[in-house]
């Protein structure tokens, strides 16, 4: 695959709209309230991987409320396979040769903060709750790139960020710091760098084996699962864009939301935007079936 070929988005009727499919190297967003099938459509991406590129993509879920998105339950309903949870990593822990095997076991999903039951942001958290919270975030952070880099010079060229929660400002949240990280200094970032990062004082002992397996994150797709307060999908098209530094930041913005047609509500997707491609303006209606969404029914 070349780096301006489209990557499938796994959804039937929906690269049509996109003009053929997703930029690699780009984000993009899929904006819609829980329920709408944001999951689903997560799942079929990272699925597509497997006929594409040979490899299916990855889970990175940054929820602090557990898995309420049931990836598990959903990937084995729609099909058949179960993701494998990521090794534990220890804040400290330092890796060998071993961790370029090709057998070597980098799981496909990484739910990376505790259980809390709880919104984590600044203005949900007592101070010392946010300063625990942010030394959480530190201490998280090798077994993140271990789990990204990992899978991606295994050639995985997919990856799903879910788990974050809308908040007031950017500034109030950890996963929206995590994430700025995780797409600039991992996702974006030339991978022997990454490994530098990764290994850091014994970054010499691997430097050669990290080379023979560099890849170019300009293929990687990246697909973030954004949870609104609005469900309306008219509210989300009336949502200024400048509103969100992700928003603003993402090449590709797909709303999911409902649509009340008579006395009835079904569900539309609307692409706001796609840089770099032409793509449809229409409101187009979805279905959610066993096998996921069906745009166009």
């Amino acid at each position: 695959m070349q780096a301006n070929d489209r990557l499938s988005t796994g959804v039937p009727g929906l690269d049509e709209m996109l003009g053929g499919g997703l930029l690699p190297g780009t984000l993009t967003v899929a904006v819609g309230a829980t329920g709408i099938g944001k999951t689903q459509l997560g799942l079929q991406f990272i699925q597509a991987g497997a006929a594409a590129e040979g490899r299916r993509g990855i889970v990175f879920d940054m929820t602090s409320r557990g898995d309420s998105q049931s990836h598990g339950e959903y990937a084995e309903r729609m099909f058949g396979w179960r993701p494998q949870p990521a090794p534990a990593v220890a804040s400290g822990e330092r890796f060998d040769d071993a961790f370029f095997a090709p057998d070597a076991v980098h799981g496909d999903y990484l739910h990376v903060f505790e259980q809390s039951g709880r919104r984590v942001s600044r203005r949900d958290l007592e101070f010392e709750q946010w300063r625990s919270w942010k030394t959480e975030l530190v201490q998280k952070l090798n077994a993140t790139i271990a789990f990204l880099y990992g899978n991606f010079v295994q050639g995985v060229r997919r990856v799903v960020i879910d788990g974050i929660e809308p908040v007031a400002q950017p500034s109030d949240s950890i996963q929206l710091e995590l994430f700025e990280y995780v797409y600039h200094q991992v996702l974006r970032k030339d991978p022997e760098w990454v490994a530098r990062d990764l290994f850091r004082e014994a970054y010499r002992r691997h430097a050669e084996t990290a080379a023979r397996h560099v890849y170019d994150p300009a293929r990687i797709g990246c697909l973030m699962l954004y949870t609104s307060h609005a469900s309306m999908l008219e509210q989300l098209i009336d949502t200024p864009l400048a509103d969100s530094d992700i928003l603003t930041n993402a090449n590709t913005i797909l709303y999911l939301g409902k649509l009340r047609t008579g006395d009835r509500l079904g569900r539309g997707l609307y692409v706001a935007k796609h840089r770099g491609s032409a793509c449809s303006d229409a409101i187009a209606p979805y279905e959610i079936t066993a096998g996921g969404l069906r745009v166009g029914a």
